[in-house]
């Protein structure tokens, strides 16, 4: 077999791969005998259809046979000639497939770059963690009584803070009007759109207002952009917000305290953790950038379009968290992707640069460290470890904890290894 490798742009290669003739024919036979087997014609049983006959009236099944038995064994074994391990399909072109004649193809692929790694420890970054501070913990106690918040209805107008409740019809030019009853929403939280939100402000229960509507030129819905219309809003109930007390009551409410001021050390306990977890990763950021910015190499676009349709498909997900179907929603795809690109870029060439330090580093996780990740999973799960573990086996999963696990322990030489100034 012949097999040529050139480099075109980027990390593409182009592979020219030829198959001897003898190697398709043995092929294309074994095609005749799979078609013959299933092959019916009139005055023929199913399977004894003369071979002179399978040629004249199944030769296009015999070549799509043929086609999808050869090519992907000839470019499997080309691949292992070459020594490529592409990141993404082929792109098969100038396909020469004919009964008693070489196999000729080219495949252009992409593959990972070869990182010329040059200086990664001892780079210098600016890094000040900070604590938690007593402003800190008031706002999440704060947060905490919002939680624990009642409303109570009022026969007062609306106004910022209150609960309202409202049946709602919009009309959008081009749309058909859509309507709501019952519907609830903070006054002044954003949640809503800005025209209804100023609408109740003054209004009470019982009474009616209609707003001119103007979406934005950049809306997130394309179908929306720019367009006008308007919506007519009826506060249906008003809602005081009452707040708890900030007491030991408050604090035995949770189920878990006695005293305010138990409520208070755990509190600042959760919060320094999660500092201490949040400078952490500060740090790692900052570090994998400077070492990033060492070193200079191109990235798959194959891979970054990967990391793009995975942040995607996230997106849509999320949506469908919400109760919304993401099918039903006008996507601007080619905005998002624009949107997206640089930062997926970003993931990319750090993972790679990861992968090649840590190659550099023989780093990997022991069977011990990869078996306690999985023990931490179990107990989250409440599944028993063994499951967890052939579960994770049979989805591939097992290798991204792997995975993930040699990139923490790149990253721990990393920081480990920086000249860290505050």
């Amino acid at each position: 077999m012949k097999v040529a490798v050139e480099s075109i742009e980027g990390c593409k290669r182009r592979l020219a791969v030829e198959a001897p003739a003898d190697v398709v024919q043995q092929e294309w036979e074994r095609a005749y005998g799979r078609v013959q087997r299933q092959a019916r014609l009139p005055g023929f049983r199913k399977g004894h259809v003369p071979r002179s006959l399978v040629k004249v009236h199944f030769s296009d099944d015999v070549r799509r046979e043929v086609a999808e038995h050869l090519i992907p064994d000839v470019y499997r074994r080309a691949l292992s000639e070459a020594k490529l391990d592409p990141v993404n399909e082929p792109d098969l072109q100038e396909v020469r497939l004919e009964e008693g004649a070489p196999l000729s193809f080219v495949a252009v692929v992409e593959v990972k770059p070869s990182i010329a790694l040059g200086e990664y420890k001892g780079v210098e970054v600016q890094h000040a963690p900070t604590t938690v501070t007593a402003d800190e913990l008031t706002a999440a106690l704060e947060h905490m009584r919002e939680q624990q918040a009642q409303f109570h209805a009022v026969e007062r107008p609306a106004a910022t803070g209150d609960l309202a409740v409202v049946d709602y019809t919009v009309a959008i030019d081009g749309h058909e009007p859509s309507s709501q009853t019952g519907y609830e929403f903070l006054v002044g939280s954003g949640n809503v759109l800005p025209e209804i939100d100023g609408a109740v402000v003054g209004v009470r229960a019982g009474e009616e207002r209609q707003v001119t509507l103007r979406f934005a030129d950049d809306h997130r819905r394309e179908d929306l952009r720019g367009r006008g219309g308007h919506a007519t809003v009826k506060v249906v109930e008003v809602k005081e917000k009452a707040l708890p007390a900030l007491d030991d009551d408050f604090a035995k409410s949770l189920g878990e305290f006695e005293t305010l001021e138990a409520l208070r050390a755990e509190l600042l306990k959760q919060l320094e953790a999660r500092r201490e977890h949040d400078e952490r990763r500060a740090l790692q950021e900052k570090v994998v950038d400077a070492v990033v910015a060492r070193h200079e190499f191109t990235v798959p676009d194959a891979l970054v379009m990967r990391q793009v349709a995975h942040r995607i498909e996230h997106a849509r997900e999320s949506v469908r968290r919400q109760g919304i179907d993401p099918e039903r929603m006008p996507w601007d795809y080619e905005k998002l992707i624009a949107e997206l690109r640089p930062n997926a870029e970003k993931a990319v060439r750090r993972a790679l640069l990861l992968e090649a330090i840590a190659d550099r580093e023989a780093i990997a996780p022991s069977e011990a460290d990869v078996d306690a990740e999985v023990e931490k999973l179990a107990q989250a799960s409440q599944r028993p470890t063994p499951a967890v573990r052939r579960m994770m086996e049979k989805s591939g999963d097992l290798e991204g904890l792997r995975q993930g696990l040699r990139d923490r322990m790149t990253l721990e030489l990393l920081v480990a290894n920086a000249n860290v100034r505050a």
